[in-house]
């Protein structure tokens, strides 16, 4: 049976002409369905066949993955707890922010190493808690799992090597290095730029592993790739089936086997998503995030606890981490199907055109002269790791924009200040989206709640160093509920109910995501009586809220009863210009540059 017998057939060019048609009676244009990505690919919103890329499909990720739950506080019930529901790999955070090398005993008394795998993330203390644990699986705790966690950022090359070796000569189920991709993440970069870097690391470790003696394929076997998992689900999807394929290339241009090629990868939720305000919508975050990372094929997966930002997450936050992850294999059934992304017309283009952005981005690192451990020691390594960016033009092509040093304006700062001005200006484009509301942050910049009781002091939420989306809203929050009384902005309603409900709504909705209070005048046009309900309000500043009909006829009346009674600032949410307004709100405005002037006006105290 033929579902589409009986109707003509439909080409994209058909179904464009429908779009165009549909759009014109709004006086809008084909191009207000696409969208652009922070690493400047646009999406289309509509892919068919014509669209798969050509040449071979990505290699398959992994059928399910390793729960693996992190840990920074010295307890030991909290994780046989996670053992015992449903974790079966532990991260455990060794040294000054974390537990101290030589509690480790303890934590891991009660586990099983040969059945429980542990990754490290010791920093300078690498080595020291490496021998706490290899010490563990010598007195009979069994044969260690998992990975050192070494790092040419934290540890140097010597140590790096020095691991390396023994791991790859001494426990065969132990890897040496981690290539963290996260803290340029959590810096603001893109996928494409999280991408890249990862791959100059990546390169940077092969090239100390090969000086070390290690074979390329030793060398390979050495190293897991860490990266950003986040609620877009698409984005995530598309960037770990991407890095898959340009390590493949990355192993191919050094010589390696094609069981070799493939990418060890652990994907974290996101840390820059997550909010401390409503912060049980991380739940829904990390679920997508998860989601992601299953369908992308990350071998492992955590879940960040949805109270990660108010410190140790408590149990539940735990359990709900677990659960995720139960739900998403057991009941979903996601883990049942290899790569069902897979042959989708838009993630097969999307992971594509990714890749080649990230290759065109780990070139121009290259060229710059790679990242710390890379292009520097080069000469000592004397491997074919050399043959890496040389061979990238002729496996991808040479990109639009990539290349040599012209493409980075010269590169005068080396690679360092390439990466670090490149993310900044990613930072930049995100943070802009954000203050306009182009990017919501659900319960923050949208539908925030002003009496929610958070589960810890939203004030404690650490904030130090890391970088998080919801920052600038959440900064401005923490200063209301500061103030001895909430400040207040006085919504001047015009009309019946029906007339100013909708821009009312959309008002409070933006001056709440500061925390400020509204209260409606209610349903009216005399401007006086409006006047005497905001002087009775207690506020100080205004919006008027209606129809541009009712605006016509009322604003610079209504407008001028409030300045007269003392309103320093009037805001009218909607169009037009009228005498007496100080400013306009609508959809896409700068809702901080809003806020922030409105403190100014409220003279909230810092």
């Amino acid at each position: 049976m033929k579902l589409a017998a009986g109707y003509p057939p439909t080409t994209r060019d058909d179904w464009h002409a429908m779009a165009v048609a549909v759009l014109s009676r709004s006086g809008l244009e084909f191009g207000a369905l696409t969208s652009r990505t922070y690493d400047g690919l646009t999406l289309q919103p509509l892919y068919d066949a014509a669209d798969l890329p050509a040449g071979p499909r990505p290699p398959l990720g992994a059928r399910g993955w390793d729960v693996r739950q992190r840990h920074a506080v010295a307890d030991p019930e909290a994780v046989l707890a996670d053992l015992e529901n449903g974790v079966t790999s532990l991260w455990l955070v060794v040294g000054d922010e974390g537990i101290p090398a030589g509690e480790l005993p303890r934590v891991l008394k009660d586990v099983y190493l040969d059945l429980a795998p542990v990754v490290l993330e010791a920093g300078e203390s690498v080595s020291a808690a490496a021998e706490v644990l290899l010490g563990l699986a010598a007195a009979g705790q069994g044969s260690v799992r998992g990975n050192l966690g070494a790092s040419l950022g934290t540890a140097g090359p010597a140590v790096v090597a020095a691991l390396a070796t023994r791991c790859a000569r001494e426990h065969p189920g132990l890897r040496a290095v981690v290539v963290d991709a996260t803290p340029y993440h959590d810096a603001g970069a893109s996928d494409a730029q999280e991408l890249g870097c990862s791959l100059a690391l990546g390169v940077a470790h092969l090239r100390v592993l090969t000086a070390a003696g290690l074979s390329v394929e030793q060398a390979l076997g050495q190293l897991e790739f860490r990266y950003a998992a986040t609620a877009d689900q698409f984005a995530t999807i598309a960037k770990l089936r991407a890095a898959r394929v340009t390590w493949r290339r990355v192993a191919e241009a050094c010589g390696a086997t094609a069981t070799a090629q493939a990418q060890v990868q652990h994907a974290v939720t996101s840390s820059a998503m997550m909010t401390a305000r409503d912060p049980w919508v991380n739940m829904l975050r990390t679920t997508l995030a998860c989601f992601a990372a299953g369908v992308g094929g990350a071998d492992a997966v955590t879940v960040q606890p949805f109270d990660v930002r108010f410190g140790a997450p408590d149990a539940f936050g735990r359990r709900i981490a677990r659960n995720t992850h139960a739900l998403l294999m057991e009941e979903s059934g996601v883990a049942r199907v290899a790569d069902p992304a897979g042959g989708s017309w838009y993630v097969e283009r999307r992971t594509a055109e990714l890749a080649e952005a990230a290759w065109a981005w780990f070139q121009e690192i290259e060229a710059a002269g790679g990242l710390p451990g890379g292009a520097g020691e080069a000469a000592a390594a004397g491997g074919g790791t050399e043959a890496v960016v040389a061979g990238g033009a002729e496996m991808v092509g040479e990109p639009e924009g990539a290349g040599g040093p012209e493409a980075a304006g010269g590169l005068p700062g080396g690679a360092e200040e390439v990466v670090a001005a490149g993310i900044a200006r990613v930072r930049a484009w995100r943070d802009g989206d954000i203050a306009h509301r182009r990017f919501p942050i659900t319960g923050v910049s949208e539908f925030p709640n002003l009496e929610e009781k958070p589960p810890r002091d939203a004030r404690a939420a650490r904030r130090g160093r890391d970088v998080h989306y919801a920052d600038a809203f959440e900064e401005l929050r923490d200063l209301a509920d500061a103030q001895p009384e909430r400040p207040k902005v006085f919504l001047a309603t015009i009309g019946p109910v029906a007339a100013h409900t909708a821009r009312a709504s959309f008002a409070a909705n933006l001056f709440q995501a500061g925390g400020l209070a509204t209260e409606g005048a209610g349903p009216g046009t005399d401007p006086g009586q409006i006047a005497t309900a905001f002087a009775v309000s207690g506020a100080r500043v205004a919006c008027l809220c209606s129809t541009d009909k009712l605006y016509g006829e009322h604003a610079e009346a209504v407008a001028a009863a409030l300045k007269r009674a003392g309103a320093r600032r009037v805001w009218l949410a909607g169009k037009g210009e009228y005498e007496h307004v100080d400013g306009r709100l609508f959809a896409g405005c700068d809702a901080l540059a809003v806020l922030r002037t409105t403190f100014e006006d409220l003279e909230v105290a810092r």
